[in-house]
């Protein structure tokens, strides 16, 4: 209940109108406390000017296919990888990696 009332005016609100105004502010204190404990409905953001569903965003394109690598090639550069190659002395070659992200010593320092 709030700080408003006390004792003398609930009582006062059950011998009036039957008692009719105490449950009517009952439920009115029901409803405040439902309306604080509901969120609002979450607003559904704009798509941004220009939006195709399900294609590239405008000005890019996917990225081009790997590079046919011979047999026994994933498997090499996995091992490699495993012993701590690739610190940017041996950079991969086969078309997916970013060869701009392999920093050499030299480049490093």
């Amino acid at each position: 209940m709030s700080d408003d009332f006390d004792v003398d005016d609930v009582a006062a609100m059950r011998r009036e109108n039957g008692g009719k105004d105490f449950r009517l502010f009952m439920r009115q204190q029901i409803a405040d406390g439902k309306a604080r404990r509901e969120k609002p409905a979450p607003v559904k953001q704009p798509k941004p000017p220009g939006y195709r569903p399900g294609a590239w965003p405008a000005g890019t394109r996917p990225p081009d296919p790997l590079k046919p690598q011979p047999p026994g090639a994933w498997d090499a550069a996995l091992d490699r990888f495993r012993r701590g190659g690739y610190g940017g002395h041996d950079p991969c070659h086969c078309g997916g990696c970013d060869t701009t992200s392999h920093d050499t010593e030299e480049t490093a320092s």
